[in-house]
């Protein structure tokens, strides 16, 4: 079974999920699967799939079957596993815990070879509903603090496999990252009773140097301390903490900035590999961060991160963010 181990200086929780790599030709270079070989994620491939957890499917028609227009099954090669208790424990000054979590696989359409900027808006929305149920449904789930939903676009962002999917990993705690994000929202309701990113998406839509597009309840922002060339944050312009909160009107909303987005990064950038995650607030939480505010971060791959990055903390971007949002607001 993987385990958790947390690094005692920073706090920092690492996955040893020794099943998913061992032997040393299991880190050469990762290439995408050719179109040319049959594809696990394709119609017809169902059964080459562990049992699908959710679908769409319009018309109807049995689980694991034909008809599907998203789909989520579990992943084959998991990085955590559903069965245990987490049984934290010590291991001298060390902190362990068992590799206990789910980790689920959306397949974003019945299409090979298309990507998430280029199917048709209603698909968009189908995938933003599988994000919600899985959120709402793994949240029933006790033992879990917090549902990580991300894509790895092309080999540079870290994908295995052609089709176009997105990944889910619910874990046993928040991940160090988003709880510093929670204690920053927190200080600034401290200090001005308002949530931050409230603060700065009025005031990025009154100066509209850095933003991308709007819609009447959402926004795309380059941000101002961005870390990557034309990284671009889409976030709900209503307070909100918890994306699965979101109403169906408020999901095809969400689906039609998000995808265009997409869209404007795919024409500026000739179709990059990228990143994109989402940080919401974590589940099963008695207290609730009413204070936080959710929202998607979209990370072309364009630059590599090395060694002063990971040395220091500090990220070079060469492009200056009010750059990148002028050029992709006049991409589309």
């Amino acid at each position: 079974m993987p385990e958790l181990r947390r690094d005692p200086i920073v706090g920092r929780w690492v996955i040893i999920a020794a099943e998913r790599g061992q032997r040393p030709t299991d880190f050469a270079p990762e290439r995408v699967e050719a179109g040319g070989g049959p594809c696990p994620f394709c119609p017809g491939s169902e059964d080459r799939t562990p049992p699908e957890v959710y679908a769409e499917r319009p018309e109807g028609g049995d689980a694991d079957g034909s008809g599907w227009i998203v789909r989520v099954v579990s992943n084959k090669f998991p990085a955590l596993q559903i069965e245990g208790q987490p049984d934290r424990r010590a291991e001298g000054i060390y902190d362990k815990m068992n590799g206990l979590g789910a980790h689920e696989v959306v397949i974003e359409t019945p299409e090979h070879g298309t990507e998430l900027a280029l199917v048709p808006l209603e698909q968009v929305s189908a995938v933003a509903r599988a994000y919600r149920a899985r959120i709402i449904d793994l949240t029933l789930d006790r033992r879990f603090r917090y549902i990580q939903i991300f894509k790895n676009h092309g080999a540079p962002a870290g994908a295995t496999l052609e089709h176009s999917h997105t990944q889910l990993i619910a874990t046993p705690i928040v991940p160090r990252r988003v709880d510093e994000e929670i204690k920053g929202f927190a200080q600034h309701y401290e200090l001005k009773e308002r949530c931050i990113l409230c603060d700065v998406i009025h005031q990025e839509i009154d100066s509209q140097r850095r933003v991308v597009s709007e819609s009447e309840h959402f926004v795309a922002v380059v941000p101002f301390a961005a870390r990557f060339p034309y990284e671009v944050w889409v976030m709900p312009k209503f307070h909100g903490a918890a994306f699965e909160h979101l109403t169906d009107d408020q999901i095809d909303a969400f689906a039609q900035i998000f995808r265009e987005t997409l869209q404007r990064i795919h024409a500026t950038l000739d179709g990059p590999p990228y990143n994109f995650v989402l940080h919401t607030a974590p589940v099963n939480d008695p207290k609730g961060p009413h204070q936080y505010h959710w929202h998607f971060e979209i990370m072309p791959k364009v630059t590599k991160v090395a060694g002063f990055e990971w040395g220091t903390g500090f990220y070079i971007n060469p492009i200056p963010p009010e750059v990148a949002a002028a050029q992709l607001r006049s991409a589309l």
